[in-house]
């Protein structure tokens, strides 16, 4: 009687959306994996910044779900109270005037904050944060990571999966991976600049979000109507992405300043507010592979993310989980 060989290893970059969600579906597989982040903890782009006695999702806003992969998914974290439904009232501002908005989408929220999903798929998983690899390097068919903090190569894997923004792909791969260097050239991928608005007492406004187009501003939302927060009244300000790419390095201040000069246009006027600002440098832009995720079956080297999938939170999942089963049956057929 032969013992069965051990599963392959995988060293994942990135605990996002979609690298959580291919370390989950591939550990279920039977792979052993190995999550690094550069970040203090797991989500990526769905956060929440939290401050004394405050939070504010300040990346993504909701999510939908159209799959029924996906909807699978996102009824285990509602059974798991770690997501609801979100019943915002929602407005739409263009020339200068409101209206209601007519959108028949059923939203979602992580619960009690935007990033509970990431954190409740990386309880399972092994993470080691605080980790920027800068570099990957293949020898002898196995593949090595550096981490730009410690200088230290990790240990040899037999799979890397990128589940990070094409740029910072780009600038990993370009001497590896000649093919996944050009699929990342193509991707423009656009920043953010989003503003954090904390007040002492409720603002009163007719809506709890809005869609506001051809302005500096493109979303604003009432982080207190999303089901499960505490806290102070707390509002979140999207700059749009054509305005954000073009003033990315923009001083903080000075951003600040525009988009809350918006944000009173609008009726928010964040005067007497406690200001915070986060620039997300790659925060939209995507192109939809008709696998959702990139393998090269020859070096063991895989991407996933939204990116690829035609962005949304659903598309990231749903990258990461098709690149772990692609893996597997790429495994299968090496290994009969």
């Amino acid at each position: 009687m032969h013992e069965s060989k051990p599963k392959a290893t995988v060293a994942i970059i990135g605990a996002g959306m979609a690298g959580l969600s291919c370390g989950t579906q591939l550990q279920a597989l039977g792979f052993q994996v190995q999550i690094y982040e550069k970040s203090r903890g797991p989500s990526g782009r769905m956060s929440t910044r939290n401050g004394e006695g405050w939070s504010a999702d300040h990346g993504a806003q909701y999510f939908t779900a159209r799959s029924p992969l996906f909807t699978a998914e996102l009824n285990t974290w509602i059974t798991a109270g770690v997501a609801a439904t979100w019943h915002p009232r929602l407005s739409v501002y263009e020339a200068n005037q409101w209206q209601r908005s007519t959108s028949k989408d059923t939203r979602y929220v992580g619960v009690p904050a935007m990033n509970s999903p990431g954190q409740y798929l990386a309880k399972n998983l092994s993470i080691e944060f605080h980790q920027t690899i800068n570099q990957i390097f293949q020898q002898n068919g196995k593949w090595f990571l550096r981490s730009l903090e410690t200088g230290n190569i990790t240990p040899s894997v037999d799979y890397v999966v990128l589940a990070i923004p094409a740029p910072q792909v780009l600038a990993i791969i370009s001497l590896v991976d000649h093919s996944i260097a050009a699929l990342c050239s193509d991707i423009n991928m656009q920043g953010c600049w989003t503003v954090m608005a904390r007040f002492t007492e409720e603002i009163h406004l007719p809506f709890d979000a809005a869609f506001i187009n051809h302005e500096i501003i493109s979303w604003v939302a009432r982080n207190q109507s999303k089901p499960g927060r505490t806290g102070p009244e707390s509002w979140t300000i999207h700059a749009n992405p054509q305005w954000s790419q073009q003033w990315i390095e923009l001083d903080q201040d000075e951003a600040s300043k525009q988009i809350m000069k918006c944000a009173e246009k609008l009726g928010l006027n964040c005067q007497n507010g406690e200001i915070s600002v986060h620039r997300w440098r790659y925060a939209s832009g995507a192109i939809t592979l008709e696998s959702g995720y990139f393998l090269n079956k020859a070096n063991h080297l895989g991407l996933c993310g939204d990116w690829l999938n035609g962005g949304r939170v659903e598309g990231a999942w749903l990258s990461g989980y098709q690149l772990a089963h692609a893996i597997s049956t790429s495994e299968e057929s090496l290994n009969p």
